[in-house]
């Protein structure tokens, strides 16, 4: 879902020129003509400013979700992965076909809901418990590492691009992190979620464009496809024959067996395409049914291209650099794998595509930090203080949304020197953050929408474990990682520390479940009339022909096109 940069990038060795900044100023002047025409429009409800008045089509949520979905660290570290592994980390992003289970099975019982937020969904299925418990962790997450990890990733990207080190005696690195948030937040303070949604339309088209050009001219000059395959294929990441061209890999693989990898990104894949507030809150804004579904779909069909626009660039960069490849008369060296993609836009892009590039980057980093803040801040605002002050106006919370934004930003920034003094821990770390976040998650929505004798108690105790579970696994991982000193071997390393971390994952989702089962069957079955329409079996004839009447064959279509191209790429990296 990303990754956390190592520090010390090699930085771009070309500089900006006229016609770059020009670029650069073209995109700014269009992103601000945007943002001043939703600013104008009124906002009368928290409805009008977190969803944006539940009005929005399928084009705008399916731009959303990818642009939300894909910042800086994917166009760095993703590309950093393919340079280092090969395709071993395309599972996460080819996982986004479960974009599609959002659309089919859950958006019925969401949009019919009328929920804000997930932590909502979770309070009318089970009880309020379960919604403080969820908000919570997804406000710690959203701050420690989905903020800070793409202010962090930014301002490093724009210090090596632009190849400044100090302005004005300031490392640059804070300047570009620092103002970039600050443009960022004003749009979304501004316009709320009209302007995450609007700008995002803009936005995706250049992100993809300028990552585009990035792989057709890296295969040009490396020769083709079939040579960058060559190198990978012939390149070893184990000892067990597989290379670095293998998806699936060998299951004594130390780092992704392939079913800890199948189970691990399984569990990963259903949280955050599922029940993530970061994603469903984009499909939350759709005027119907119907346009909510079909922006799923749109979204799972933009979720096909990171691999090829991200990962790829970092497979050419590991192939041009073993076949020392010429670029306008210097062999090209990649100097780490983390450098792979600001070393092909400093070697491979002339002027004014380079600024084309920028503005993608820009682009990524924008719409990821727009979408954390108005998402925490909706959050905060609808599960916490709405509740202390139930009688809060409308126009009051859209205010303390905007103050939730404004401080979930200087949270963000003030976690950013923490995390480069941990330097690699928090790298390990946050490899493993999904995997123990998502398994309590995961049960509870299953089980809540798939199993109508799920219980209240139930469902909350799952999350509770999970929580539990998860948090102990990340100590451990810190604990052992820093404690200096032998820890011996013992149960509780061997389980908490030792174990993989994706068939943990797998055992962890399997445990959540066990936990809610148990309960349930041990507790008073939830009221019938209190779940209707949250649960499968439980919708009315009304609700049922609703959701028929919201979907035809080309919805059909377009979702069996994108399951196909799945097995086909399962196939061709096999």
């Amino acid at each position: 879902m990303g990754t956390l940069l190592p520090l010390g990038v090699a930085g771009a060795e070309a500089a900006f020129s006229g016609l770059d900044w020009g670029v650069l100023a073209l995109f700014a002047l269009a992103l601000i003509g945007i943002i001043v025409w939703v600013s104008m429009q009124k906002e009368e409800s928290s409805d009008d400013y977190f969803l944006a008045g539940r009005g929005a089509g399928w084009l705008a949520i399916g731009a959303s979700i990818f642009a939300s979905n894909i910042g800086s660290e994917h166009l760095i570290g993703l590309a950093g992965a393919g340079a280092s592994s090969g395709m071993a980390m395309a599972h996460w992003e080819i996982q986004g076909w479960m974009i599609l289970i959002l659309g089919w099975a859950f958006v019925p019982f969401y949009s019919r809901s009328m929920v804000l937020t997930m932590p909502e969904f979770l309070e009318k299925r089970y009880n309020p418990e379960s919604r403080t418990i969820l908000s919570l962790i997804s406000l710690i997450s959203y701050v420690l590492t989905k903020v800070a990890v793409t202010v962090y990733a930014g301002g490093l990207v724009f210090q090596q691009v632009f190849g400044i080190e100090k302005l004005w005696g300031i490392d640059f690195f804070w300047i570009s992190a620092i103002g970039l948030v600050i443009i960022t937040a004003v749009y979304t303070v501004l316009g709320g979620m009209k302007s995450v949604l609007y700008t995002s339309v803009l936005q995706t088209p250049i992100l993809l464009l300028g990552s585009l050009i990035i792989v057709v001219l890296g295969l040009k000059a490396l020769g083709g496809w079939g040579e960058m395959m060559n190198v990978v294929r012939a390149t070893p990441v184990n000892d067990f024959g597989d290379s670095m061209g293998n998806l699936i890999r060998s299951n004594s693989d130390k780092d992704f067996p392939w079913f800890g990898v199948l189970v691990g990104s399984s569990v990963i894949g259903f949280w955050y395409w599922c029940t993530d507030q970061f994603i469903v809150q984009r499909v939350l804004s759709g005027r119907d049914e119907q346009q909510a579904r079909r922006g799923a779909i749109f979204g799972a069909f933009l979720k096909l291209t990171p691999v090829f626009l991200f990962l790829i660039p970092g497979m050419i960069a590991f192939a041009m650099s073993t076949k020392g490849i010429e670029i306008n008369g210097t062999v090209y060296v990649l100097p780490e794998p983390d450098a792979a993609f600001p070393s092909l836009v400093a070697k491979l892009l002339p002027a004014g595509v380079k600024g084309l590039v920028v503005c993608g980057i820009l682009a990524a980093l924008m719409s990821s930090l727009a979408s954390l803040f108005n998402s925490s801040a909706m959050l905060f605002t609808i599960d916490f203080y709405q509740k202390l002050k139930p009688q809060a106006s409308q126009h009051h919370l859209v205010f303390v949304g905007r103050i939730a934004t404004v401080v979930i930003v200087i949270l963000g920034i003030l976690w950013i020197p923490i995390m480069k003094s941990i330097g690699n821990v928090l790298y390990t770390y946050l490899q493993d953050v999904q995997s123990v976040l998502a398994p309590g998650i995961a049960a509870a929505f299953l089980l809540g929408v798939l199993w109508k004798r799920t219980s209240a108690k139930g469902g909350m105790w799952g999350l509770l474990s999970g929580m539990i579970i998860g948090l102990t696994r990340l100590g451990a991982k810190v604990y052992y990682t820093t404690a200096g000193v032998d820890a011996g071997d013992s149960w509780f390393k061997a389980a908490f520390f030792d174990w993989n971390w994706l068939f943990f994952s797998g055992a962890m989702l399997v445990v959540c479940m066990v936990v809610v089962v148990i309960v349930s069957l041990c507790t008073a079955a939830p009221d019938e009339d209190k779940i209707r329409g949250l649960v499968f079996g439980t919708e009315t004839p009304e609700q049922r022909a609703a959701t028929r009447s919201s979907w035809n064959n080309w919805d059909l279509l377009w979702t069996g096109l994108i399951l196909a191209f799945t097995v086909a790429f399962y196939w061709y990296f096999w």
